[in-house]
């Protein structure tokens, strides 16, 4: 009777770590996100060939807080910006991480623990996309990010520092007709889609290099949550 009263314990607590393990972690943040680089994610093997390891080493990644916090911090509305340049192609860094230096622009709207938060959240959802700051920068920051795929639409100003357009993408943009979602976010993210780059422009100085990019195929909108 004690050995059968043994077994249904240790079975009852087999049951529970399962139950535990299998349970879902509250969410604690989530809101919007846009991402563009200099190489197209919406292409052609042949137009990814001719980029690859000689261009597209350039992005931009935009977490605009909806709500939550990031570890205990309240960063309700608030958004940051990854400037981020890399060595190689910004191609598939699930496969082929890339050590990337980041120039992060945070909401001047922040206090200062936000803007910690803020910048620990970066660091820490881009992962090895991000393996350095060189320097963070505060500015009033514009988001509107229409997730919806139906739309593809968004607008990004921080200043003189970023300017960031984009639309869906159309059927004008398929240039040699068997395009597809050549590379995947940078990033975790959900819901997904590429969008048509109207313009991407960064001016500032911390990673010796500045751009202008128009007409790519080259971005992201999604949500994300953590």
């Amino acid at each position: 009777m004690k050995l059968r009263l043994a077994k249904i314990a240790s079975s009852v607590a087999a049951l529970a770590t399962v139950s535990l393990i299998a349970t879902p972690q509250p969410t604690t943040i989530s809101g919007g996100y846009l991402e563009v680089r200099s190489c197209d994610v919406y292409t052609g093997p042949c137009f990814a060939n001719a980029e690859m390891g000689l261009t597209g080493k350039e992005g931009m990644i935009v977490w605009s807080v909806q709500h939550g916090s990031w570890k205990g911090t309240p960063v309700d509305g608030l958004n940051v910006i990854a400037v981020v340049h890399t060595e190689q192609t910004l191609g598939d860094v699930q496969f082929q991480p890339r050590d990337g230096r980041a120039l992060l622009i945070v909401d001047s709207k922040a206090t200062p623990k936000q803007k910690e938060a803020l910048t620990d959240m970066a660091k820490s959802l881009a992962g090895n996309v991000i393996t350095e700051i060189v320097t963070t920068r505060t500015s009033d920051i514009e988001v509107a990010l229409n997730t919806c795929a139906m739309a593809g639409c968004a607008s990004v100003k921080a200043g003189n520092l970023v300017s960031i357009s984009t639309r869906c993408l159309g059927g004008d943009d398929h240039l040699c007709g068997n395009e597809e979602t050549f590379y995947p976010p940078m990033t975790k993210v959900e819901g997904a889609f590429p969008v048509f780059t109207s313009l991407a422009s960064f001016n500032a100085p911390g990673l010796n290099v500045t751009w202008q990019l128009t007409e790519k195929r080259s971005g992201f909108l999604a949500t994300f949550s953590h």
